[in-house]
């Protein structure tokens, strides 16, 4: 397969490394900060959804925006060829579609090492999700739960976190309401052990109208909701020898990145994973503009 490099030097320090298939772009290292790799998946649904280049890209940004001693690297259209890449890494943040063709899982052996070492893990929304069974018993050790098929659930709502935790995580995120595919009823770990839930709320009736599925509904999740049991969208976790988790079931929207509550939570918990001092009022960036919100999006 023919394959080339194109190196780019910007203003502020970003180099883009890109092959067919592939790229990486990194930010300019102090040698000082701590690393954090992004692992974007392939284009996947309509143009807006699910945009894991455009949302690392947007990410890995706003978080050297507001934290410049991180160095971050963003990979995408899958797992890295060259695991190279992971040297260094104090966390990973995996954006990518899940269930049986996550990313990760041809790569459980490899990923335990990085895990042992204990690299930080954030997945956002789909990459939550993988198979029952050997895989979903991984990803309950590595980040204390996930979206498992036929127990879980992903409807479309409007969510409203009126009161959150006091939590590095939570800094600077007031209460806020937002619309997204935001799956609850996750697969925990037995006794909730390690995992301290960020954004709860009970979810309204109308998120369970479809029919029972492997993602749309049943009989459990149906009884949790009736018994107005509290379901939990995004969580921490801390991992036996202490490494640092985080699972987050929004992020199918892509203009979601633009709200700040939604964005500065996301971006608190990353630096949270990596076991970087989370800033009192959190990780500050920009409000992404119109035209920003555009930049990178995959051609569907």
């Amino acid at each position: 397969m023919m394959r080339y490099r194109m190196l780019w030097m910007a203003t502020f320090g970003v180099c883009l490394s890109m092959l067919t298939g592939c790229a990486t772009i990194t930010t300019a290292d102090s040698g000082k900060g701590k690393k954090v790799v992004f692992i974007a998946g392939t284009p996947s649904h309509a143009p807006g959804d699910h945009e894991h280049r455009a949302g690392s890209m947007l990410l890995a940004k706003s978080l050297k925006e507001g934290l410049p001693e991180v160095e971050t690297v963003v990979t995408y259209y899958g797992f890295p060829e060259d695991t190279s890449i992971f040297d260094g890494a104090d966390a990973v943040v995996v954006y990518c579609d899940g269930g049986a063709g996550h990313l990760l899982n041809d790569h459980v052996e490899y990923f335990q090492t990085l895990m042992d070492k204990g690299v930080g893990l954030v997945c956002l929304h789909y990459a939550v999700e993988t198979t029952k069974g050997e895989k979903g018993d991984k990803f309950l050790e590595w980040l204390g739960g996930y979206f498992e098929p036929n127990w879980s659930v992903n409807p479309h709502w409007d969510a409203h976190y009126a009161s959150l935790p006091n939590h590095a995580i939570t800094s600077g995120v007031p209460s806020f309401v937002i619309n997204d595919e935001w799956y609850y009823h996750m697969r925990f770990v037995a006794g909730m052990k390690g995992v301290t839930p960020i954004l709860t709320t009970l979810p309204p009736d109308a998120s369970l109208s479809r029919p029972d599925g492997p993602h749309s509904g049943n009989p459990d999740v149906r009884k949790a909701v009736a018994n107005k049991e509290p379901q939990h969208m995004a969580w921490a976790y801390t991992r036996a020898g202490g490494g640092r988790s985080f699972g987050f079931t929004g992020g199918h929207f892509h203009r979601n990145w633009q709200d700040d509550d939604f964005r500065t939570l996301v971006l608190n918990a990353i630096a949270w994973t990596a076991h970087v001092d989370v800033p009192k009022g959190g990780v500050q960036s920009t409000t992404p503009t119109d035209a920003a919100m555009k930049e990178n999006l995959d051609k569907k």
